[in-house]
């Protein structure tokens, strides 16, 4: 059994200090990790079905054929991993800020760090999501390149944002950004922690084709009752 709470990692970011920790849980009695930006709650591995619907929702847009795809946001690598899951991933690029989110994942500091960095589909990007959405895309190799899909899990949802980096950018012109990345018939996914926000699906609809909120129902056993959050669905139309 693990130590009931312990420090793994830590370091400065431009957004503030960035600690991974992990903790024995008393209700479940199992290792939970946890990413903290300052005071504020990135990422728990105490729930992460809505963050792997991501993944599996949005792929399953695509079909059968290979695809290259995009995941906004690191955090404990629970998007990313679900995507490999997906032998129609040909190439994934994990875009993240936050430097320590990375070393933490290449060093095996969490769980499913062993498993991004052994796949050769998997290539960490360390960058600004936001500022790559509008300034030339997700390949700093390849200036302009376009995905099949690209599944978005930084902020807490369109309205509750963690840094003023990405204020503005579930707008129109954020999201005609975010969509010139994608190829045609590709899709734009979204996790949010809030319920269906119409205002942000009228925005989608300006700019994509087949848009749903798609609500995600997990048990939540320290409340005793379920829990949800929201999947954002969204194609560009096909050429």
């Amino acid at each position: 059994m693990s130590a009931r709470f312990e420090e793994l990692g830590w370091g400065p970011t431009p957004i503030g200090e960035v600690s991974l920790r992990r903790r024995l849980d008393p209700v479940t009695r199992v290792d939970v990790f946890e990413v903290k930006l300052g005071d504020e709650w990135l990422m728990s591995s105490q729930f992460t079905v809505a963050e792997e619907a991501l993944a599996h929702h949005g792929l399953a847009r695509l079909g059968d054929r290979p695809v290259d795809v995009v995941v906004g946001g690191l955090g404990l690598g629970y998007t990313a991993a679900s995507a490999l899951e997906h032998a129609a991933v040909r190439d994934l690029a994990v875009v993240e800020l936050l430097e320590p989110v990375i070393e933490w994942h290449e060093k095996g500091l969490v769980p499913l760090g062993p498993v991004l960095t052994a796949d050769a589909r998997c290539a960490f990007v360390q960058g600004d999501f936001f500022a790559m959405s509008h300034e030339g895309g997700y390949d700093p190799a390849a200036p302009g390149r376009t995905f099949d899909a690209v599944l978005l899990d930084i902020d807490h949802s369109p309205r509750h944002l963690l840094d003023d980096g990405s204020a503005g950018f579930y707008g129109l012109e954020g999201m005609r950004a975010v969509a010139s990345r994608i190829a045609p018939g590709g899709v734009y996914a979204m996790w949010s922690n809030d319920p269906p926000d119409a205002d942000y699906v009228a925005i989608l609809e300006q700019v994509f084709v087949d848009v749903e909120a798609e609500v995600i129902t997990f048990p939540n056993p320290l409340q005793g009752r379920d829990a949800t959050a929201t999947v954002y669905l969204a194609s560009t139309p096909s050429e």
